[in-house]
């Protein structure tokens, strides 16, 4: 898509955290190549309980583009998925984009992939770097948390990324989900099997550095696993099996040199072997086990996939039910005095 389009209106929805260097560029960018390719647009910042300023630098791009912006400010940290989810079910045009706040994502990139959604059969399309933009520790996360989705049954799994571009009316398919685990990947696969690979050019990150450490994206990588998917179950159960197996053969060996006369009595390396190989299976077994019933166990605990603090078009919030009014204990207080008070606390925190 290289012109603009009638009747093309886009919701993009950026997450934030410690993005306070890079907000007023992605913005600025964002607001350059938009009206080239879209009718209408917003841009939609979910600031996720961020400990500096992140959300006073995106109130104040806001109130300078009052007309395309919205910011949602999480009321802790809730994760980059459940931060995109409560931007995604703000969303108020037909083609929603997610995307990173790091700039590592081009905005100029967003039109090849919505152009994507031109083909009335696709439903969501994929950005995929040209050139692999991270090292290779970063990398080798990036493929774990690629098995995992691929371990909870989502099609094509090597080509997701947070780069996307979807079809908007999708989050009916997920909007009834409350999970602390939520993974949007996954949701997605709820909805459609319609999923194109796009080719762009990434940049790679020119300042801080990412939130998602090895261990991060492995503790991800498990929660998709064993919060949408059985394999580690299935797993189980064939290793029980091959032990049941590797033991019986044992057990006959031993029993046809005793008939034989080779030995009189089994060996104690025969036994500790059987032992170490048992035992190993039965405390994976248990806790893979424990993983599930720990899922089942938060999952009971009913806790948020994120609450807001503030947000600057509440009454216009898709999917919620219209809360109860409050009178609040200042009249006074709102998105404005929440970013001053932010950004006075970074300030003496700096």
């Amino acid at each position: 898509m290289t012109g603009h389009t009638d009747d093309v209106k886009i919701s993009v929805v950026v997450p934030c955290y410690r993005s306070r260097a890079t907000l007023p560029e992605l913005v600025r960018r964002l607001h350059e190549s938009l009206p080239a390719i879209a009718d209408a647009f917003e841009i939609i910042l979910v600031v996720d309980g961020s400990p500096d300023d992140t959300y006073a630098v995106a109130r104040g791009l806001e109130r300078d583009n009052p007309a395309t912006m919205r910011t949602v400010l999480l009321r802790r940290n809730y994760g980059q998925h459940n931060a995109l989810l409560a931007g995604i079910m703000r969303a108020k045009h037909p083609i929603t984009v997610t995307m990173d706040d790091d700039l590592q994502h081009r905005p100029e990139e967003v039109g090849t992939l919505v152009a994507a959604l031109d083909d009335p059969l696709v439903d969501l399309a994929y950005g995929v770097a040209a050139e692999e933009e991270h090292g290779f520790t970063r990398s080798f996360a990036s493929r774990i948390v690629k098995a995992g989705l691929a371990a909870s049954g989502v099609p094509n799994a090597k080509d997701v990324s947070a780069f996307r571009a979807f079809r908007t009316d999708l989050r009916e398919g997920f909007e009834h989900v409350a999970d602390p685990f939520a993974s949007l990947d996954v949701l997605l696969s709820w909805t459609t099997n319609s999923v194109r690979r796009v080719t762009v050019q990434m940049d790679e990150r020119e300042t801080g550095r990412s939130n998602y450490s090895l261990r991060g994206l492995a503790r991800h990588a498990m929660n998709m696993v064993t919060g949408y998917g059985t394999a580690p179950l299935k797993l189980v159960t064939w290793m029980g099996l091959l032990t049941s197996v590797l033991g019986f053969a044992l057990l006959v060996s031993v029993l046809v040199r005793y008939w034989v006369g080779a030995v009189e009595v089994a060996g104690f390396t025969t036994l500790a072997s059987m032992l170490a190989i048992l035992s190993g299976a039965l405390m994976l077994s248990i806790g893979i086990l424990g993983e599930y019933i720990g899922r089942l166990h938060f999952r009971s605990m009913q806790k948020p996939t994120f609450l807001v603090k503030e947000d600057s078009h509440r009454s216009s919030t898709w999917g919620e039910v219209k809360p109860v009014e409050l009178h609040p204990a200042r009249a006074d207080v709102g998105p404005d005095e929440v970013a001053e008070a932010l950004e006075e606390r970074y300030r003496r925190q700096s």
